[in-house]
């Protein structure tokens, strides 16, 4: 091949990933607004854009299976085999409805794919751009849920999908409700603040990546975002990243001085935000869910052992009864049930791990839990040796990534697509490592 042809080959590969990099930008975006499409804008049109990014996602696989950007690797190979094999089990002996059975298994066909992509196509410089715009994006976000927090369910601000004028919000404490943001549902604010968690630590521990003045102003968004959105998975979430972040210490002893000023820093701005009343008021709200919801739920080991990790154990353990092949693949999403019976309701299991063997069967159920496991293993391994030469991304990537790959909801859209996208992340931080 001689030089000409080598220049074009490279200008035509840059040109793919150009491309592919748009269609994966074009998905974070969809991810981060497609709920105010289907409460504020498009509210008619609610039900299509619950799917809005599958069509984005198959397009992008497609280029890059054309491309040579999705290699062959044996976790897609795993997922996509057990999907295919759950999807004729829920046609010929499970729930028989073809609709419920693509729902199903679109998540396992083009969203799991999708993260190696993301990872393929994704430079480490690609990552901090997206969480710059996260930190910019924090700041108009917080402004929402702060106006959804103090306004009536009534209000136009906290309209619920398709236009539902009964609101979004979930209900909280002392009369207020846990606000959506930009999202369809609560549980998308949460997940949003608790994707932008481990970029603030990242910038503060990387000081030249960012301007500190902006840096302060996000890391107060976030934590007043702690009692405006009344939420324990938030105030979970920016714990364990600050854990994910102690934990460089122990690799890399040359971060303690920037986690020391980090933490002073942090200490201050949160004196200062007691001082202001949306927080003194959130505050008290969420203290009061707080104990509320932890005495209902049986103190810290129920929230945390069951609710924070998703009745990973109990999935397991309380499976007797379930046929082979389980009730049918999809049948334990809101769009399945909602398909089978005429309404959103769990028909399985609200946990993730209790869906997967629900809908599959513990055998095959538990191959795509211990596929994610697996996974999710192997990063750590790595992102914890990469510490140790000072690239510390991949690690605080992997304090939300961890969780939101092995149980988070992948029924819901929104978890789904903070998964893929995290997931993805994560391997592009890792890049030279092969999956």
């Amino acid at each position: 091949m001689n030089t000409y042809s080598i220049n074009e080959l490279k200008k035509s590969e840059l040109n793919s990933i150009r491309i592919l990099k748009r269609g994966v930008w074009l998905y974070f975006f969809f991810l981060l607004f497609e709920g105010g499409l289907r409460k504020w804008i498009l509210p008619g049109l609610a039900t299509p854009l619950l799917i809005v990014r599958d069509p984005l996602a198959i397009w992008i696989l497609i280029v890059a299976l054309q491309r040579g950007f999705l290699k062959k690797n044996t976790y897609v190979a795993i997922i996509v085999v057990v999907g295919l094999i759950a999807f004729f089990a829920a046609m010929f002996v499970g729930h028989q409805n073809l609709y419920v059975a693509i729902f199903g298994l679109r998540i396992l066909l083009i969203h799991f794919p999708l993260m190696f992509v993301i990872g393929n196509i994704f430079s480490k410089q690609d990552i901090i751009k997206l969480g710059r715009i996260l930190i910019y994006i924090s700041f108009p976000m917080l402004l929402l849920i702060a106006f959804q927090f103090f306004s009536p369910q009534s209000a136009w601000i906290n309209r619920g999908v398709g236009g539902d004028m009964e609101g979004a919000g979930f209900s909280g404490a002392m009369g207020y409700f846990r606000p959506p943001g930009t999202f369809s549902f609560t549980s998308g604010n949460a997940q949003f603040w608790a994707f932008v968690t481990p970029f603030i630590f990242y910038f503060w521990l990387v000081p030249q990546k960012i301007n500190r003045s902006l840096l302060l102003g996000a890391t107060g968004a976030l934590l007043l975002s702690i009692p405006l959105s009344i939420s324990r998975s938030v105030f979970f979430a920016v714990m364990l990243t600050f854990l994910f972040a102690l934990l460089i210490f122990i690799r890399q002893p040359k971060f303690l001085g920037r986690i020391f000023i980090s933490i002073v820093a942090i200490f201050f701005l949160l004196v200062a935000l007691t001082q202001l009343p949306v927080f003194k008021t959130g505050s008290e709200v969420f203290i009061e869910r707080f104990t509320s919801a932890n005495k209902i739920e049986g103190g810290l080991e129920g929230v945390f052992l069951d609710r924070f990790l998703g009745g990973m154990i109990g999935a397991i353990t309380e499976s007797h009864g379930i046929p082979f092949f389980g009730y049918g693949i999809g049948m334990g999403t809101n769009v399945g049930s909602k398909l089978l019976t005429g309404k959103a309701t769990f028909l399985i299991a609200e946990g993730e791990w209790g869906r997967l063997i629900g809908e599959m069967g513990v055998l095959l159920g538990l191959v795509v839990i211990l596929t994610r496991v697996l996974f999710v293993f192997k990063v750590t391994l790595l992102a914890f040796k990469r510490i140790k030469y000072g690239d510390i991304l991949p690690w605080l990537l992997l304090s939300f990534g961890a969780l939101a790959i092995l149980q988070s909801q992948w029924a819901q859209p929104t978890s789904l697509g903070f998964s893929t996208l995290i997931g993805g992340l994560i391997i592009a931080s890792l890049k030279k490592n092969k999956f």
